[in-house]
């Protein structure tokens, strides 16, 4: 890799199945850091060349070239390059209802978040196509999207193809699928357990567990960041918007997008405008 610099950042995603919030690779200078602080989506480096340190779990990692490495959403960590040898980097940020199913099945854990690949030059090329067709469009945005799988898959590939049987990430992806594909109907918590197959309180411990939130919470919030998606669009009325994404009362529907945005639907359009 050159010495290049190039980043690029989009926090406009709402309840996709898999979007990419950052990406970019950086020749760092000496001592280059970051944190220790937390990030609301997944985070994953490739070292090309040089080599640094991750801080996380309590855990101290050396990260040397051809390697990658981890950072969870609301996972405090902190990394470094080497004073003498600063590393060169591709990452991506991401999230997403299908990230958590997907990182899974990489191979990296909370005790193993650093990996080494098997193949360094097709996986620093996967992840500099992600950052070669970043940008703010729509069809930048499934670009992106569609590179951000391949790179998955690559991973997947390389680490055995690990697939989750963790009863609990299964519960909590089929809640999201089922969120995912009626929010806008007439649905509540008992529909999303039923469908999984577990009690409510079951699935509340397990929302509570991964999202710090109630399945009714989420379902919300789902529902007003679908709504957002719609105010961008001054064809559709805030009647027409709430009954789309699962509220029968527009009234309701505002309070409730008040709530979770701090703003009422229609301050939210013009601020968009």
């Amino acid at each position: 890799m050159t010495n290049e610099r190039y980043k690029f950042r989009d926090a406009l995603k709402e309840n996709t199945g898999l979007a990419v919030y950052n990406t970019g690779y950086e020749k760092c200078d000496s001592g280059h850091s970051w944190g220790p602080a937390v990030r609301d989506h997944y985070l994953i480096h490739f070292v090309s060349s040089g080599k640094g340190v991750l801080h996380c779990n309590k855990q101290e990692y050396a990260v040397d070239p051809g390697s990658l490495f981890l950072i969870s959403p609301s996972q405090l960590a902190s990394y470094q390059a080497d004073t003498n040898d600063p590393w060169c980097y591709s990452w991506v940020g991401f999230n997403g209802t299908d990230a958590r199913r997907l990182v899974n099945q990489t191979g990296f854990t909370a005790q193993a978040p650093v990996l080494v690949s098997s193949d360094p030059k097709q996986t620093e090329t996967l992840l500099r196509q992600i950052a070669d067709a970043s940008g703010n469009t729509a069809d930048a945005d499934a670009e992106m999207a569609g590179r951000l799988h391949l790179f998955l898959a690559h991973l997947i590939h390389m680490h055995g193809h690990r697939a989750t049987t963790d009863t609990h990430q299964t519960y909590v992806a089929n809640a999201l699928r089922y969120i995912q594909y009626n929010y806008s109907g007439d649905i509540g918590v008992n529909d999303i357990a039923r469908y999984v197959g577990i009690s409510r309180s079951q699935l509340y411990r397990a929302f509570l567990q991964d999202f710090g939130i109630s399945p009714h919470n989420y379902l919300q919030k789902y529902r007003i960041n679908e709504a957002c998606s719609l105010l961008r669009d001054p064809r559709y009325s805030i009647a027409e918007i709430a009954g789309s994404v699962g509220f029968n009362d527009p009234l309701y529907f505002s309070r409730v997008f008040k709530t979770i945005k701090h703003c009422t639907p229609t301050e939210y359009q013009k601020n968009m405008k």
